[in-house]
């Protein structure tokens, strides 16, 4: 299938733009290819403290017959129902290291928070920082150098981007994502909604509220909409850094363990002397353009306008929001998964899931088939589907959609256009995940009312001050104010409104997650307002426009009048709050030191 002409042309777009920085990191990584191994090259003592801890047989193995050893980084703990699994998977790729002459070591722990947990709590405001010290934790435990390919096992929110940014640091060494599936369905994304909105308005209360999350988070795997943890397993299959398939197995199905078991073998078939598929050569421009096209294929998360920017950089490749939203304008909308359908993850994994998206894309020239990636086969081996047969893994091609309402294909989708936009206009750059929200909402007009804080807007809400058509401002919520939080807890007393027939929407420098709902929502602006943006020129009463259909987001203030106005200033009491109690005090440097949100909210760069 020929190359859709617009992505060719953004994809030749992002080459010339990134030509000096990514000759750079690709120098950088051929020579860490070239050099001798490093277990052979260091020091004695080096190479006694690294293998002290292994068994005699794996010690004999890297050392005397120079085998293969894989590093393995883990972001296991139990708190994170998605990674809970991941507690026996050092022992299991461990064993099949050995079956294959090789070995295996746990290199290190990355952290993984739970923005579930913390939505709405002090500890969100460190969120989006973590996903950098998860990379610097990756290159932590990667600079022990003593391997000679990686593993990297993680699933959710800011966990998967930071290992990829941690592991293209460390693009020499061949690396494949290991994930642990979704938890199987339990109550609806939408009926937990419903009972969140009846909350939010006092008909029912506390109890109601818990039995219904409860019922909806019930086990382990990943939450079942299709949020950013689940959108990052999308655009880790796109990539070609899964075994194919194996984003939604549940975990306890059987071909889970058989997967893991998969991708030891497969990052073994890797490495030097073999077939040498180094992930920083695997990560190239155009397996970022794959990345963009199914996360708009899919409605994915917003949070990936941030994340998949910051990991390009890592790749020496430079995208920006003008790139995503060209590809939106050509590439259709396939999937209806919750927030923007009913069905879960569980029935978009059953109607023929990531492999039936990469096949209908690539089909459509909508993606790059050129690609290398982990596996011999490139990308066309991501259109299957794994079953386990007589005991081994066999894969088969996802066949038609098992369900129009979740999955169509790319000659008939439920849009022609991406699920997401970008809108420009005097109150700065923003995004807007359009495939959630209806129609008949594209397009807001309406006077501003201006907060400071979520907490401000719930409370206006509880006094029944929103009751009209009203844009939301919420203000001081970027990276360089306080982290740049998920302000998810504003999406039930908007959506109520909103019920109320009343025309809203919200504006924001902050973020609201993968699980953006049904009220259009402009978020990312940048420059934030603590940065000098226009939104802290925003007062109460001016007429705010978000456009999704045109592609704006304007005040309607007389151009002298706005120009005049002097910025407000983040409250100092505020900005004393954001950087005190729960570690804060520690983020103060990735505060001060925080690009925009368009360029990925990197604290290293």
């Amino acid at each position: 299938m020929t190359l859709h002409p617009t992505v060719e042309t953004v994809t030749r777009r992002i080459r010339e733009r990134s030509a000096a920085t990514r000759g750079a990191y690709l120098e950088r990584l051929d020579a860490m290819a070239r050099r001798p191994r490093a277990s052979q090259s260091m020091g004695c003592a080096n190479v006694a403290h690294a293998f002290a801890g292994l068994p005699a047989n794996d010690k004999l193995r890297v050392v005397a017959e120079r085998a293969p050893n894989v590093g393995i980084v883990t972001a296991y703990n139990d708190v994170l129902s998605a990674h809970a699994p991941l507690a026996r998977y050092p022992g299991v790729l461990k064993d099949e290291a050995r079956r294959h002459g090789a070995t295996a070591q746990v290199a290190g722990g990355v952290p993984a928070m739970c923005d579930g947990v913390t939505q709405g709590a002090p500890g969100m405001e460190l969120s989006l920082f973590s996903r950098d010290v998860i990379a610097q934790s990756t290159a932590i435990a990667l600079t022990h150098d003593v391997f000679d390919a990686a593993l990297m096992l993680g699933v959710c929110d800011k966990i998967v981007p930071g290992l990829l940014i941690g592991a293209l640091h460390f693009g020499h060494l061949p690396t494949v994502f290991v994930p642990a599936g979704p938890m199987t369905s339990g109550l609806s994304n939408s009926a937990k909604a419903k009972v969140r909105e009846q909350a939010a308005q006092g008909l029912v209360g506390r109890a109601e509220l818990l039995d219904a999350e409860m019922a909806a988070y019930h086990g382990q795997g990943t939450c079942t909409f299709y949020g950013t943890a689940n959108s990052n397993q999308m655009l880790l299959e796109a990539m070609g850094l899964h075994v194919p398939g194996t984003a939604f197995v549940n975990p306890g199905e059987a071909e889970r363990e058989l997967l893991t078991r998969e991708a030891l073998r497969t990052v073994l078939g890797n490495t030097q002397g073999q077939r040498f598929a180094p992930i920083g050569r695997v990560v190239d421009e155009r397996c970022i353009v794959n990345a963009m096209a199914a996360l708009l294929a899919t409605g994915g998360s917003t949070n990936h306008l941030i994340h998949w920017v910051a990991v390009a950089r890592a790749a020496g490749i430079v995208i920006d929001w003008d790139d995503f939203s060209a590809l939106s304008a050509v590439v259709p909308l396939l999937a209806r998964v919750y927030p923007n359908g009913n069905a879960d993850v569980n029935q978009f994994q059953a109607a023929g899931g990531p492999g039936y998206v990469i096949r209908e894309l690539l089909d459509a020239g909508l993606m790059h088939g050129d690609v290398l990636t982990v596996r011999p086969g490139g990308l066309r081996e991501y259109t299957r589907i794994p079953r386990v047969e007589q005991g081994a893994l066999a894969w088969h091609d996802a066949g038609a959609s098992g369900d129009d309402a979740v999955l169509r294909p790319a000659a008939a989708p439920f849009s022609a256009t991406g699920g997401l936009k970008l809108l420009a206009g005097n109150l700065g750059r923003a995004v807007i995940k359009v495939s959630a929200v209806p129609e008949d909402r594209h397009v807001v007009e309406a006077p501003a009312r201006v907060f400071a804080s979520q907490a401000e807007l719930q409370t206006a809400f509880h006094a029944g001050e929103l009751d009209r058509d009203v844009v939301c401002v919420v203000r001081w919520q970027g990276p360089q104010a306080n982290g740049m939080p998920e302000l998810h807890k504003l999406t039930p007393p908007l959506a109520v409104l909103q019920g109320k027939g009343f025309k809203v929407a919200l504006v924001t420098d902050g973020r609201m997650s993968g699980a953006s709902g049904k009220v259009p929502a402009a978020i990312h602006v940048s420059p934030e307002a603590h940065a000098g943006g226009p939104l802290a020129r925003v007062r109460d009463g001016d007429v705010v426009r978000l456009d999704a259909v045109a592609g704006t987001l304007e005040v309607l203030v007389d151009a002298a009048e706005w120009q005049a106005r002097v910025p407000d200033t983040l409250p100092a009491a505020q900005g004393l709050d954001n950087a005190q109690g729960l570690g804060r005090e520690l983020f103060a440097g990735f505060r001060r030191n925080a690009l925009s949100a368009e360029e990925g909210a990197c604290t290293w760069l």
